[in-house]
């Protein structure tokens, strides 16, 4: 699985057991933080996943700033809900991408708002599978 941890939405994706092929999970509109921990952890239990991806928000520079610190404590939080191994993905680029490979498929920007941030999800885990072959 897959997450794109956003301040309004975390985007989720996964992959089958042989992780050949990436899917779209959903665009969760976080509510607060406790059920956003539950609702998580329940896909991860749900969906038997064994490990989760975290995109990882650094600057172009290569650098860390706000975000990422934010998103390490999303992530550290989490495992206090799950037993799941956690590892970290460069992010750069992956709305970008997310938003091409949309705009590519003819869909109108009304629609791309609610499917972005899963989309991005998808991408990050693709480039996280690639990077392990």
């Amino acid at each position: 699985m897959a997450l794109d941890v956003g301040d309004a939405r975390i985007g989720i994706a996964y992959t089958d057991a042989l992780e050949l092929s990436v899917n779209p999970l959903e665009s969760y509109v976080r509510k607060n933080t406790e059920n956003d921990y539950i609702h998580i952890a329940k896909l991860i239990k749900d969906y038997r996943i064994e490990r989760v991806v975290v995109g990882l928000p650094l600057h172009m520079d290569g650098t860390e700033g706000d975000r990422v610190e934010k998103t390490k404590v999303f992530a550290d939080t989490l495992k206090n809900y799950t037993d799941v191994q956690m590892v970290w993905q460069d992010e750069r680029l992956t709305t970008v991408t997310a938003e091409r490979l949309l705009i590519e498929q003819g869909m109108r920007r009304e629609k791309r708002k609610t499917v972005i941030d899963k989309v991005a999800a998808m991408v990050i885990l693709s480039s996280y599978l690639e990077s392990k072959r």
